[in-house]
C-alpha cells in the first residue's frame, strides 16, 4: 500500500511516512494510490467482530508491510481500552418510527468522536519513533516528532491526551482565543504535562490553521523539528474514523436488519468525519446516502447547491452554537475533490491516451491550481458533470442557529418520556438536517433504509447552548446529573497557556525556543 499527495508531487509514500509527515512537501494531503479490496465474505466474516476487532482488520487493509496485524491488533486493542464502553461508538435509537438513531461517537477520555482518531494517531506515532531508536546506529541522533495542530476546540484536547508524556513527543496546539467553549479550553489548558503545549491565538480557527500549513510548509522547520501532523490533514485520523460505519451497519444487521441501507448524517466543519464515510461505501460499504449538515459556516452545503467552492469573504468566520464548525474553508475537502478531478476534470483526449499514473498527476495538476485560485480568488468552480456526481455521493442541508437551539430542546424533555435525548449543539445541527430531509429520505426505499445521526460530542461540553436552548423552552435541566466525572472542578484546574501573536513567525519562535529549553 502506497499513498500519493493530492497535489500529485509526491507518490509511492508507505504508511510510516505519511503518518508521521502529515502533510505533504507540496502542500497536498495525502490519499491512497489505491483503494484495497475487502475480503469476499466481509459481510459475514466481521458481523459479529467487537468495534476493536474491525478497526483490526479493516486498518490492516491500508498500512501495507509497515506493520504486522499483529501489531495492528495490539495498537487498536490500547487505544480503545480508554472508552467507557466496549462497543466504543454504540448505536442508539432517537426516533423508531422514522427509524432514526444516534451514534455515540463521544465516549472516548475526551468526550467527542476525535478521540477515536487520536488515541490511535497518538499510539501510532509512538510505535514508528520506537521502532526507529531501536534500528537506528549509536551515533544517529534520537527521532523525534514535534507535533503541531490547530483545533476549533474537541481536535485540541483529543490530541493533547493522546500524546501527553509520550516520549520524543512533543505537541503545540493553537486554538482560536474565545472561540472555543470554556471545558474544551479546560480540557486543552488544564494538561500540565511537559510536552504539552497550549497556544491561545487571537483570530479563528481558520488562522490557526494557515498558521499550521504554513509551518509545513517551510522545509527547513519542518526537517529540524521533525513536525507531525494531528489534524485530520494526517491520513490516519481518517483511516481510523471508517471503522465506526462499519460498526453502525453490523449493528443494524445485529438487531435484524437484514439489507441494511444506511443514511449517514453527519455535522461537518473540515469534512474529515464525512470524508471516513466516503471511503467507507467506496471500499464497498452499502450506504443510502451520506449527508453533509452544516451550521451557518456552510461552504460545503453552498458547494452542492451551485458548484462553486467560496469563501464567505464578507462575513468572515460566524460564531455559532456549534463552535467546533466554525470554519472558512474546509481542509478535507481538498481529498474528496480529488477524485472528482481524477474522474470528472481530466480531459477526455487525456483520459483515454494516457496511462494511470499520468491521469492522477493531471488530477494533481487541477487541484493546485483549484487551490490556487482559491487563495488568490475566493473560489473556484467545477464542471456540471462532477457535480452531478457529487450530488450522486452526497446530499447536504443548513442549520440555522435558531433552528439548532429548538432541536436540542424539542429532543430534550424533562420527564420519564423514553424519546427524551440530549444532543449537543453539533449533533443537533445533524438531527435538523435529517428532519428536513425526512421526505427523501424515505423515498430511498423501505423498512433497511435506517438515519444515523453521528453524535460528536457529549452536550456537558457545551453547557451554555445547552442550557440556553432548553431552560428557553420552559424545561429544566440540572446541568451537575448530566456532567462527566472527569468534568468535575475542571474549570478550577491550574492552567498553562501561551499567547501568542496572529502569525506563523510568533508561533515559529515558540516552538524554537520551547525545543531549546528542551534540549537544555
Amino acid at each position: 500500500m502506497k499513498y500519493r499527495s493530492t497535489r500529485g508531487k509526491a507518490s509511492g509514500q508507505s504508511f510510516e511516512s505519511v503518518v508521521l509527515e502529515g502533510l505533504a512537501a507540496d502542500g497536498g494531503l495525502y490519499i491512497p494510490e489505491h483503494l484495497p479490496s475487502l475480503p469476499a465474505d466481509w459481510q459475514t466474516a466481521w458481523a459479529q467482530l467487537s468495534f476493536p476487532q474491525l478497526a483490526t482488520e479493516l486498518i490492516s487493509l491500508f498500512v501495507g508491510d509497515d506493520m504486522t496485524h499483529a501489531e495492528v491488533e495490539r495498537l487498536v486493542a490500547k487505544s480503545y481500552s480508554t472508552f467507557d464502553t466496549a462497543q466504543v461508538t454504540p448505536l442508539v435509537d432517537l426516533d423508531k418510527a422514522t427509524n432514526t438513531h444516534i451514534l455515540e461517537l463521544f465516549h472516548g477520555p475526551t468526550f467527542a468522536f476525535k478521540d477515536v482518531a487520536l488515541q490511535f494517531l497518538g499510539n501510532l506515532f509512538e510505535f514508528f519513533l520506537e521502532r526507529r531508536n531501536a534500528q537506528k546506529a549509536a551515533d544517529e541522533p534520537t527521532h523525534k516528532i514535534t507535533v503541531v495542530g490547530a483545533t476549533s476546540g474537541d481536535t485540541g484536547s483529543a490530541a493533547i491526551y493522546g500524546l501527553r508524556g509520550k516520549k520524543n513527543v512533543s505537541v503545540f496546539i493553537l486554538h482560536p482565543k474565545g472561540r472555543v467553549s470554556p471545558i474544551q479550553e479546560a480540557q486543552m489548558t488544564t494538561v500540565l504535562d511537559a510536552n504539552v503545549h497550549n497556544l491561545s491565538i487571537t483570530g479563528t480557527f481558520d488562522d490557526c490553521q494557515d498558521i499550521v500549513k504554513q509551518l509545513f510548509g517551510r522545509p527547513e522547520f519542518k526537517r529540524d523539528h521533525s513536525l507531525g501532523a494531528i489534524n485530520s490533514i494526517n491520513w490516519a485520523r481518517i483511516l481510523a474514523q471508517i471503522t465506526y460505519y462499519f460498526y453502525a451497519y453490523f449493528t443494524l444487521v445485529q438487531q435484524g436488519v437484514k439489507n441494511p441501507k444506511p443514511v449517514f448524517v453527519v455535522p461537518s466543519g473540515n469534512f474529515g468525519d464525512i470524508l471516513a464515510g466516503y471511503y467507507a461505501q467506496s471500499l464497498g460499504l452499502p450506504v443510502g446516502k451520506l449527508v453533509i449538515a452544516t451550521n451557518e459556516n456552510d461552504i460545503l452545503d453552498r458547494f452542492l447547491r451551485s458548484g462553486r467552492y467560496e469563501k464567505n469573504s464578507e462575513s468572515g468566520v460566524l460564531a455559532t452554537p456549534s463552535p467546533a464548525m466554525d470554519i472558512l474553508v474546509s481542509s478535507n475537502f481538498e481529498r474528496f475533490l480529488w477524485y472528482l478531478a481524477r474522474n470528472y476534470e481530466v480531459s477526455e483526449d487525456a483520459a483515454s491516451a494516457g496511462t494511470q499514473d499520468s491521469l492522477d498527476q493531471a488530477a494533481g495538476e487541477i487541484i493546485r491550481k483549484w487551490m490556487d485560485q482559491l487563495k488568490t480568488e475566493g473560489s473556484f468552480a467545477v464542471s456540471e458533470k462532477a457535480l452531478r456526481a457529487a450530488r450522486q455521493i452526497f446530499w447536504s442541508g443548513r442549520c440555522s442557529d435558531a433552528d439548532t437551539y429548538e432541536a436540542i430542546a424539542r429532543h430534550y424533555r424533562n420527564d420519564k418520556d423514553n424519546s427524551s435525548y440530549l444532543l449537543d449543539p453539533h449533533t443537533a445541527v445533524g438531527v435538523y438536517v435529517a428532519e428536513t430531509l425526512r421526505a427523501d429520505i424515505d423515498k430511498l426505499g423501505g423498512s433497511d433504509v435506517h438515519t444515523i445521526c453521528l453524535s460528536t460530542a457529549h452536550p456537558a461540553k457545551f453547557s451554555e447552548a445547552v442550557l440556553k436552548a432548553v431552560n428557553e423552552k420552559g424545561h429544566h435541566l440540572d446541568f451537575q446529573s448530566i456532567l462527566p466525572q472527569p468534568f468535575v472542578g475542571l474549570l478550577e484546574k491550574p492552567r498553562r497557556c501561551v499567547e501568542c501573536e496572529n502569525s506563523a513567525d510568533a508561533v515559529a519562535k515558540v516552538i524554537i525556543d520551547q525545543a531549546a529549553l528542551a534540549s537544555s
